[in-house]
């Protein structure tokens, strides 16, 4: 004879097991919790358990143990337009903590493509404190940097930096962060076009990451890689394609463009082409002729670029430190001999314009079809008044006397050291790549 079991038991079992499931799922959520340190970002979209697995294995990847031939496809975040976060939380937006366990995250001397000018090290720097900042946003944690994620996710892609000198930098720290990874029959360095292009490879994942020089997006006659002081500076503000040409086909495009527009005067718009013996040049504020060019840029990417396909930054004004007493320091004084951050959270450089600043949000909120996530390194880097080459670098020119006697003279106020401030950009480009 069938037993027929009372309701009232069956919903006592009921309830039995959706408490067991609830006390599973947050046994389950603490785990993750303490696997990761950026939980908060977690909460902004789930890991694929190919990404889960990626990240618990990059140890095993690095000795050589772990094989990820047959592993997903692991494509970066799109953003669509109307897309909008779900989190609260502005990773641009926080403090600098000294940590000497978490960086630097490589060292100077094991990533041999960092350019003379940026080794401070090697160059007598005598304090290695600049190396040991971690950025902390108030509201979350940025994710940690994992080399082999990063690589399974440009597996078949290209990603370029397109700028000067200062995102030239930014580009040689994302491949000292990457090419640790790689055997050393694995990858390559080239440069083209007149060292206008620089491309790292990474055969075994038909990736590359690159560098195009173009430090104001549109033609100008500052476009030599390599030959390029120019004091009296002429840009074609409405002419892109000739550099953009080599930005087809790319996956990822971080773009800059601001050091070379702040001359104190106003820019030269040359109307016509730098062949021609007439030329017809005339005078315009910089703002303006900021605004000509990012809204080039604009139009180029809504014609040329597949927003389902390619992602799109640009990274926002790198300030100098030119004079101490703007953060309180000494008269006469600069970025020489700073071994420490700027600790007021207040503090904006006048050496970082605002109302470029306001250029950059009106153009690029006026682009429609294809996102531009803009990368705010500026306020992060003002309080890094001691991460600057200063003097510890490859001097191109003999120095005098006179300024061997006074080193503020000379003193690099304006590129980073590497390792370094750099690398915190990567970091939250990392971040945006993946939780947009």
């Amino acid at each position: 004879m069938k037993m027929l079991v009372p309701l009232n038991r069956l919903r006592r079992r009921h309830n039995i097991s959706s408490y067991l499931l609830t006390i599973s799922f947050i046994t389950f959520a603490t785990l993750l919790y303490f696997e990761f340190e950026d939980f908060t970002c977690l909460l902004r979209r789930p890991l694929t358990a190919a990404r889960l697995h990626l990240n618990n294995n990059e140890k095993e990847k690095e000795k050589g143990k772990v094989d990820y031939d047959n592993q997903m496809d692991l494509p970066f975040t799109i953003q669509k337009t109307n897309s909008s976060s779900s989190s609260s939380c502005d990773i641009f937006a926080g403090r600098w903590v000294y940590d000497e366990m978490a960086r630097p995250f490589y060292a100077e001397q094991d990533c041999p493509y960092i350019q003379p000018q940026l080794t401070c090290q090697a160059h007598g720097r005598p304090d290695t404190g600049y190396q040991h900042w971690t950025w902390q946003p108030h509201a979350c944690s940025l994710p940690s940097f994992n080399a082999t994620l990063m690589w399974e996710m440009l597996r078949g892609k290209r990603m370029m930096y397109v700028g000067d000198s200062l995102n030239r930098g930014q580009f040689v720290s994302m491949v000292c962060l990457l090419h640790r990874v790689l055997p050393d029959n694995a990858k390559s360095w080239e440069t083209f076009n007149g060292d206008s292009l620089t491309v790292f490879t990474a055969k075994e994942y038909n990736a590359s990451i690159e560098f195009y020089w173009a430090p104001f997006l549109v033609e100008s006659n500052s476009d030599n890689a390599v030959i390029h002081r120019i004091t009296d500076r002429i840009v074609r503000a409405g002419s892109i394609n000739k550099h953009a040409k080599h930005w087809k086909g790319v996956d990822i495009l971080v773009f800059n463009t601001y050091l070379w527009w702040m001359t104190g005067q106003k820019m030269k718009i040359l109307r016509g082409s730098f062949e021609s013996e007439m030329r017809d040049i005339t005078e315009m504020e910089t703002e303006d002729a900021y605004r000509l060019a990012l809204g080039r840029l604009v139009r180029w990417l809504e014609k040329n670029v597949d927003p389902d396909r390619t992602r799109v930054f640009f990274a926002t004004m790198s300030p100098s430190h030119g004079r101490s007493e703007d953060w309180g320091g000494e008269a006469g004084g600069n970025c020489y001999n700073q071994t420490g951050p700027i600790e007021d959270a207040s503090y904006w450089g006048p050496s970082t314009s605002k109302s470029m600043m306001r250029v950059l949000k009106e153009v690029f909120s006026a682009s429609k079809t294809v996102p531009i996530t803009v990368l705010n390194i500026t306020q992060l880097s003002e309080y890094r008044k001691d991460a600057h080459t200063q003097i510890y670098k490859k001097q191109w020119n003999p120095l005098t006397p006179e300024q061997l006697a006074n080193p503020r003279s000379y003193a690099d106020c304006v590129h980073w050291c590497l390792p370094g401030l750099q690398d915190t950009w990567n970091q939250v480009l990392y971040a945006k790549l993946f939780f947009p």
